[in-house]
């Protein structure tokens, strides 16, 4: 899944406030969640020779891992499947070739026995290699199958040591494939290289990565993205849409898939009605390697091809998805048999790659979309034009009084003693 550079920054805060704090209708018929499937997460940890280095806690790094790992293992909801793969953890040769297949599942995604997932732990010592872009590889194929959330969380001390086998490459891989895994980092100690990877990694699937330094904070982390896979799942729905607004598929509330060629432009049409407001917003991912400088354009227009608004954003080269929106209130009108209004989005995108990089399949291309009671003249503020300056005005005005009702008072006290004196 795709997941945000945001358009100037405010007005794209703006549209993710709004679409944080808002469900869709009832009658929305797309991304809704299901939650059938019990939620997974595979926990993959570095156990590279390096995890013996004492920097964390007066302890080493594996010692670190391990009593977070115990604490996590106590905390996961029964209703999440849970796994751990290990990377580095069994082979402590120099054969190169060999080292970087040195990825294992130590205990299978699937109903927990915690128990039995602690004594697993408990043997791991720092050995070889680090093999990120393979175990990765394989987590992938620990959780595949069903359509609950799917969720690896990767814990590492340093940077992949099997290139060309890159581990960002193996991360887009996964995302492209569309099957609603996401990928969360967490780099054990403060390292430039391993951050850019690391992060890498999770931009590409709509992940995060996380610096941790201490046992505390390794746990706290983990627990909480243990806890986020249980959240309810939103799988996107496939579309495709047009190259002209005339014969743009016509969508509802939800959340929608699609692919878009570099440069090309997709159509898509929602309905409006009198008195609704439109909230749009579109993120389109880099799933391979782009030519720095791009941009995503999102734009609403009428079907006489009238721009009503539009949301922009552009990037450099520092992030692998770009995103942006758009809000459209419809008026409510004078005639009691107004008609709803349809409303063209068009997305373009200015992403471009060097000769040898394939073009094809398109961009994955992620658009929500949600159409909302609008705001009534009466029931809200920001209709008179101040917005919240209501709150400030009347309490200026409430200050105002008391002040003067104060100064009054101490001035008919300080006339009366001037007169008795």
């Amino acid at each position: 899944m795709i997941t945000r550079t945001r358009l100037a920054a405010g007005a794209c805060a703006l549209l993710a406030a709004l679409a944080a704090g808002m469900a869709f209708p009832a009658e929305a018929s797309a991304g809704e969640p299901t939650g059938e499937d019990a939620p997974k997460v595979d926990l993959v940890l570095d156990v590279s020779g390096s995890m013996r280095t004492r920097d964390i806690d007066g302890g080493t790094r594996m010692a670190a891992a391990k009593q977070a790992f115990n604490e996590v293992l106590d905390a996961t909801p029964e209703e999440v499947q849970l796994g751990i793969r290990t990377l580095g953890a069994d082979y402590p040769g120099d054969d190169r070739k060999t080292g970087c297949k040195d990825t294992a599942q130590l205990y299978p995604v699937g109903p927990l026995d915690r128990t039995e997932a602690k004594t697993a732990v408990a043997t791991l010592a720092p050995t070889g290699w680090t093999p990120i872009g393979p175990a990765l590889l394989k987590a992938a194929d620990d959780l595949d199958g069903g359509d609950g959330s799917k969720r690896i969380v990767l814990i590492s001390d340093g940077e992949d040591t099997c290139a060309p086998l890159d581990p960002c490459e193996v991360a887009r891989e996964i995302a492209a494939k569309g099957i609603g895994l996401t990928i969360d980092t967490l780099g054990l100690v403060p390292n430039t290289k391993m951050r850019q990877q690391l992060s890498c990694i999770a931009e590409a699937t709509g992940g995060t990565y996380t610096s941790v330094e201490h046992t505390d904070e390794l746990t706290d982390k983990v627990n909480q993205l243990v806890d986020r896979a249980a959240d309810p799942v939103v799988t996107p729905v496939a579309t495709e849409g047009a190259d002209a607004c005339a014969k743009a598929p016509t969508l509802k509330s939800g959340l929608y898939t699609d692919r878009e060629e570099f440069g090309q432009q997709r159509w898509y049409r929602v309905d409006v009605e009198p008195g609704q407001e439109l909230r749009a917003s579109v993120s389109v991912g880099a799933d391979r390697a782009v030519n720095p400088s791009y941009g995503v354009l999102l734009r609403a227009v009428t079907v006489h091809g009238r721009e009503i608004v539009r949301g922009e954003a552009a990037g450099d080269g520092r992030t692998d998805v770009l995103s942006t929106g758009l809000r459209y209130p419809k008026s409510e009108g004078d005639e009691d048999d107004a008609t709803a209004e349809a409303v063209c989005l068009q997305v373009t995108n200015s992403f471009s790659v060097a000769a040898g990089v394939k073009t094809t399949p398109g961009l994955p291309l992620e658009l929500t979309v949600d159409v909302v009671d609008g705001p009534g003249d009466s029931d809200d503020v920001a209709a008179f034009g101040l917005g919240r300056g209501w709150w400030l005005l009347g309490l200026l005005v409430l200050v105002g009084f008391v002040a003067g009702l104060l100064w009054g008072w101490l001035s008919r006290w300080r006339f009366a003693i001037w007169r008795t004196n």
